[in-house]
């Protein structure tokens, strides 16, 4: 996935998008991450000052959700689903090996909604069913 290089200018333009928004905390992180990949930590600040919110409860919002990230994020990402429907069908031993080959791409997911094609998996976006580490494998490329 492709995500704009971090810049305080652009981070406040897509802020404006949400000036009258209610409870517009969750939906400015989750909108700075799609643009940019993470949430910068000079964001936190830009996001209480923007919606007159505490720094804290900027921060707390962004380490409750998991999928919120503070760091770039690797150049693919990989999420495996672990729930108990695609446990049955694999997914830990498919975790193993992707996790064996492609390390910090690589987190562990609850359900994608894919239960009768699983393990299932998720590859930048997209989801693939009846997952096997070649078609991961396929899917980064």
């Amino acid at each position: 996935m492709k995500y704009s290089p971090w810049s305080q200018e652009q981070a406040l333009l897509l802020l404006a998008t949400l000036r009258e928004e209610k409870g517009p905390v969750l939906m400015a992180l989750q909108l700075i991450q799609k643009e940019f990949g993470y949430v910068d930590p000079a964001c936190v600040e830009l996001i209480a000052n923007f919606f007159n919110k505490s720094r804290a409860e900027v921060h707390g919002v962004l380490t409750f959700y998991h999928d919120l990230r503070t760091t770039p994020p690797a150049e693919h990402q990989i999420s495996i689903c672990v729930a108990e429907a695609c446990q049955a069908v694999g997914a830990r031993s498919l975790e193993k090996e992707v996790k064996a080959k492609f390390g910090d791409e690589t987190k562990d997911a609850y359900c994608f909604g894919n239960c009768a094609l699983g393990p299932a998996a998720m590859v930048d976006g997209k989801i693939i069913g009846r997952a096997t580490l070649a078609k991961i494998e396929k899917a980064r490329q």
